[in-house]
């Protein structure tokens, strides 16, 4: 069956890394700005406190709770807002045995109607993704009926409503050293780019490539620390060994890309591919593209041999709509 976000009624595995690879690789949910980096909804069990001896044989008993959401991406329209691209994350406390039945229990709602379906990654992770951009400036709203689940009656019903900005699309041209930012359909900004040089193969793939496909951004940071420890270099003897602070990065993929200022190199900008498979931009560039950046935005990269796989952060786009839909445990 087709699953098509509705009209509010009122509101209306992980790939080889690259040399750009921060101290630490996180998981999408602790790639979240500040703000986004608030605490998840978790659903607590229902506490029934145990009968005491004088307690009537007949009191009912405690609703049993099997299956609760420990958490869901993005944030909240208070918290943030996201980009046209973005995807809904819901992850479950422990292993789903029906995934049918919960999957029907999932309902999202948008204010402009688009359809979209449901891909389980995980025996406790769904993501919720459209079959095109989301519209943007509208409110969405994700809402799990989790106590209609036979046998999880105690468990709380859990809604979510999603602020979608403005609509960013930056296509970066590895080829032609550029990235064209596009807001709302039109020319922003053309910023001077270097990207990965290559020439570096691990297990078969060549880790200073960039990427070639369609990510979104998962997070971002005014300042982010990032090292050689992915190759295994921690000794700052070695030649190899870097650990530099690096200004207005905008995390693209599990496997450490970023779009973010180059740190020195200017002259390469706009003329060849020089890095270790960031998108190097200019202070100036970066730090425009770092402030306007929502996560969940579109960035398009063209020109390279190394392919974006499509579970490289939320690189959910790399699927087209047939191969998305195979994801889902309701038959279409």
């Amino acid at each position: 069956m087709k699953r098509v976000t509705r009209m509010l009624p009122a509101l209306v595995a992980l790939v080889a890394a690259t040399a750009c690879a921060a101290e630490t690789v996180p998981a999408p949910r602790a790639q979240a700005t500040p703000a986004a980096q608030a605490a998840a909804v978790v659903v607590p069990a229902a506490v029934t406190p145990a009968p005491s001896p004088s307690a009537s044989p007949s009191a009912a008993p405690a609703k049993k709770i099997k299956l609760r959401i420990a958490d869901i991406t993005p944030m909240g329209e208070k918290t943030e807002k996201v980009g046209v691209g973005f995807p809904i994350i819901v992850t479950f406390d422990r292993d789903v045995k029906n995934r049918a039945a919960v999957e029907a229990l999932l309902d999202v709602e948008s204010e402009e109607p688009v359809e979209g379906a449901w891909r389980w990654v995980s025996a406790r992770k769904v993501i919720y993704r459209t079959k095109t951009y989301w519209k943007p400036y509208q409110k969405v709203l994700f809402t799990a009926r989790l106590s209609e689940l036979p046998g999880n009656e105690g468990a709380k019903n859990v809604s979510r409503r999603f602020a979608v900005g403005a609509k960013n699309v930056s296509v970066v041209d590895t080829r032609k050293h550029t990235m064209k930012v596009y807001r709302n359909g039109k020319l922003a900004k053309r910023i001077p780019i270097s990207a990965g040089k290559g020439g570096l193969i691990r297990n078969g793939v060549d880790v200073y490539l960039t990427t070639s496909g369609v990510h979104l951004t998962m997070g971002k940071k005014a300042v982010e620390t990032m090292t050689s420890s992915w190759m295994g270099v921690t000794d700052p003897k070695d030649p190899r060994y870097y650990k530099e602070e690096i200004p207005w990065a905008v995390r693209i993929s599990d496997s450490g890309e970023y779009v973010h200022q180059s740190a020195g190199y200017y002259q390469y900008l706009g003329r060849s591919n020089q890095s270790h498979g960031c998108v190097r931009a200019t202070p100036a560039g970066a730090k425009w593209f770092y402030q306007i950046t929502q996560r969940g935005d579109v960035v398009k990269i063209t020109g390279t041999k190394r392919k974006l796989q499509w579970n490289n952060g939320w690189s959910y786009w790399q699927l087209n709509w047939t191969q998305w839909k195979k994801g889902s445990a309701l038959k279409s």
